[in-house]
């Protein structure tokens, strides 16, 4: 990714806000690396370096800027890349991809060679995979040794490393400072019974139309929504427990309260809540190709899945009944299927149900819970699949393919695949066509009319659909 310097530079001046995370500023002089919004008096021209991603950077022997914290700029340079493979890819190693798997492991799950997949990221972010996945988690070492006061081993476990020795080593070499020298910096030690991170987006963000989406959704026992905070309990492997998030009332953040039982599980807890809030989505970007539609809501999001499961069981249920009706009926399977969980909030009370449940479940379980036969047996072909692998429902995969395997299941449609891709796996550019509330928002009669006219809206379709149904007083 090529950056022009002059441009850069001018933003810099300006600390616009449009570029942070876009680039990162190596200042010479004094051998930091800052987000073009720091609030440090701005260097020379001739003593600034600008580099695509924080692992360039760092890679070119910069250390991150105390002050500004490249660590909590919003994760968009990797999407704003020209290729969307090394997108995908610097994603799932900011996720922490490479914490448990390969470089080669990561390529096959993405259909490249490795070979090529490291070529990418050297063209995009100039940097290897090894590099970014390293600069990644030095950074999340850096925001808990600052924001939290878990042990030092638990600090380099939670941010992906295997070895302590080695957090130790690569820390200073980078950082030219222990971790425990950087804790005894921080100005005030947090005492709580759970910890707390932020993730930066980039504004507009219409949390509140996003909060309505999903209230209107919620697995009850599973999720709450407590006036402009979201709560959900969360299992992922072994580890269980809750997340609490809301907007900081200052900054373009969300505040992300974790319980400490999912510390040892946080990369994988903050990458999810990154998709369930579309948080990598660049609104000005998508509302420009949108045009007229995206003027009444600006920073409108698709919401995504926390787990992928979870919301395609959501989208098997809301076939042919009303948002409400659908609420009903996960909530059901939620008390019946789901397992207890004791939380601090009277209104969290179960883990979702797994795959691995209801894919032992027999079809008279489901219609007890007031599930149709046909939709019973759709949700246990959908379990089976995804427990036994033969499906994934996460982002990053072959799409075409998910959606094929999707509609080769009994009683899954376009409608419901493409609604799964839309929110699982991540398409910005899935549009459930022959959805009645987007017929009826957009004032065509027929979903291959639909489909003509959402061309002008690629490759942010699954944006244009939320707009539509935003548009109508009861969307679907």
């Amino acid at each position: 990714m090529s950056l022009n310097g002059d441009t850069c530079y001018q933003a810099l001046v300006s600390h616009d806000t449009r570029f942070d995370g876009v680039f990162f500023v190596g200042i010479t002089s004094t051998g930091i690396y800052c987000r073009p919004v720091c609030p440090a008096r701005t260097p020379r021209r001739e003593n600034c370096r600008f580099y695509p991603s924080a692992a360039a950077a760092e890679q070119a022997g910069f250390r991150p800027c105390l002050r500004c914290r490249p660590e909590l700029a919003p994760g968009n340079a990797i999407v704003d890349a020209v290729s969307r493979l090394a997108a995908s890819a610097a994603s799932r190693i900011e996720d922490g991809a490479l914490s448990e798997h390969s470089v080669e492991h990561l390529a096959d799950e993405l259909g490249v060679s490795e070979r090529h997949l490291r070529r990418a990221l050297k063209r995009e972010l100039g940097v290897s995979p090894i590099a970014l996945a390293q600069t990644q988690r030095l950074l999340m070492a850096k925001r808990l040794l600052t924001d939290t006061d878990l042990p030092i081993i638990e600090v380099a476990y939670a941010s992906g490393f295997a070895s302590v020795r080695r957090f130790n080593t690569l820390f200073k070499e980078r950082y030219r400072l222990s971790p425990s020298e950087l804790r005894s910096r921080r100005r005030s030690t947090p005492t709580s019974s759970s910890l707390t991170c932020t993730l930066a987006y980039r504004p507009p963000l219409a949390w509140s139309a996003l909060l309505d989406f999903l209230r209107a959704r919620t697995f009850r026992g599973v999720e709450w929504i407590d006036g402009r905070r979201y709560l959900r309990t969360v299992r992922i492997g072994e580890h269980q427990g809750w997340i609490a998030i809301a907007p900081a009332p200052d900054r373009p953040t969300l505040r992300v309260e974790v319980s400490l039982s999912l510390v040892p599980v946080l990369l994988p807890v903050l990458a999810r809540t990154k998709r369930l809030f579309d948080l990598r989505a660049d609104p000005q970007t998508i509302a420009a190709q949108l045009g007229p539609i995206a003027a009444a809501h600006p920073g409108l999001r698709v919401p995504g899945a926390f787990d992928g499961f979870e919301t395609a069981m959501r989208a098997i249920l809301g076939q042919q009944v009303s948002v409400k009706a659908a609420a009903t009926l996960a909530s059901r399977l939620a008390a019946h299927f789901g397992t207890p969980i004791s939380t601090p909030f009277a209104e969290l009370t179960h883990l979702a149900p797994s795959a691995a449940t209801l894919a032992a479940a027999s079809p008279d379980e489901l219609t007890a819970c007031g599930v149709v036969r046909q939709r019973a047996l759709a949700l246990i072909a959908l379990a089976q699949a995804v427990h036994s692998g033969a499906i994934g429902l996460e982002p990053g995969g072959d799409l075409e393919e998910t959606r094929a395997k999707l509609k080769e299941l009994p009683g899954i449609g376009e409608w419901t695949a493409q609604y799964i891709s839309m929110r699982a796996l991540g398409d910005p550019d899935a549009f459930p066509y022959a959805d009645l509330g987007l017929l009826k928002a957009s004032g065509v009669d027929k979903p291959k009319q639909l489909l003509e006219v959402a061309q002008q809206w690629q490759p942010w379709r699954a944006y244009a659909a939320m707009h539509l149904w935003k548009s109508l007083e009861n969307p679907v």
